[in-house]
Order: C-alpha cells, then structure tokens, then sequence
C-alpha cells in the first residue's frame, strides 16, 4: 500500500513537472514496511530531488492510535537553488516548515 503511494506521488510530480524533468530517473530508493507499526521510505531521483519520510504508530488513549509522520523533501528551483522543506502531520495536523514558505 505505502510502495502504491509512494508510486503515485512520484507520478503526480512527473506529471506536474517541467518537459526537461520528466526524464528523470530514480538514482536510490529505499523502502522499510513495518505494518501497522510504522514505515520509512526514502528516494533520491536523478534531477536532484530527495525525500524521506518516517511514521511511527503513537497511541493517544482508550483504543485511540495513528500514525505520525515526519519527513522532508528538497528540490532544485529554477533558480538554482536547493529547497528543502521538512513536516511533520501529527495530533496537532500538517505542518510544514521551510525559510521558503510565508507565514501568517
């Protein structure tokens, strides 16, 4: 299921991506399935995006648990410049935290 997803999400970005991009190719993957415990997967692809991501099953009471996840990915901008952006989705929701990102 979590390989499916990362499949799709890796479509999702060739689809999206620039003409120049959609040759890349995944240079390193890696992927760990831990069940209902947790998973970590991580790629790199040979346009010079990287992602990681983890999720550990955390319990919050009485037959209440779900999975928290923590992960960042990085991207080159037209620019040039390298972005990276680390989340995490908890109790608490997204959040997403880069210099890039406005705030409110």
């Amino acid at each position: 299921m979590k390989t499916a997803l990362v499949f799709a999400a890796i479509l999702a970005l060739s689809l999206a991506a620039p003409v120049e991009d959609r040759d890349a190719q995944i240079v390193q993957f890696e992927n760990d399935n831990q069940g209902i415990g947790g998973y970590n997967f991580r790629y790199d692809t040979s346009n010079g995006i990287q992602r990681s991501e983890q999720a550990q099953l955390k319990s919050f009471g009485d037959d209440i648990s779900a999975l928290v996840v923590r992960g960042s990915y990085s991207y080159i901008g037209a620019d040039g410049q390298t972005y990276q952006v680390n989340y995490v989705a908890d109790e608490n929701g997204f959040q997403a935290d880069a210099p890039h990102i406005p705030r409110a």
